[in-house]
């Protein structure tokens, strides 16, 4: 029998829907609980931040896309493997593309300090 073949048998044999229930159901309380912490946490960040851009005087038709920035420093700035300077550069980063796609950069910058402390890079 060819490896290919075998490895397809063994694949088949072990990914049935019923052992594929079973693995869901007992891993479901915690997979659960960790996504409302998850959900709690985003939640949080966006009200803050919707706090920053009405201080801001933002109009809030223009919110979505400072929110849109605001997501994706929440998500950089939770990765376990980024932190400090590497964080402010990416975090720069992520500035320049929304100020290139028309937002403020001082609102960009406020956000980025104010809501989840990231300061300049150093140069």
């Amino acid at each position: 029998m060819s490896d290919s073949v075998r490895r397809i048998a063994q694949w088949k044999a072990k990914c049935t829907p019923e052992r594929t229930k079973a693995t869901l159901d007992s891993i479901r309380e915690n997979m659960s609980a960790r996504y409302e912490a998850a959900t709690a946490a985003l939640t949080a960040m966006e009200t803050d931040v919707k706090q920053t851009l009405n201080a801001q005087g933002v109009n809030t038709i223009n919110y979505v896309p400072y929110l849109s920035f605001a997501r994706q420093l929440y998500k950089l700035s939770n990765k376990k493997s980024i932190s400090g300077e590497s964080l402010a550069i990416e975090a720069a980063v992520l500035v320049e593309k929304w100020r290139a796609r028309g937002l403020s950069r001082d609102v960009l910058v406020a956000i980025r300090f104010q809501n989840f402390s990231i300061d300049e890079p150093k140069p």
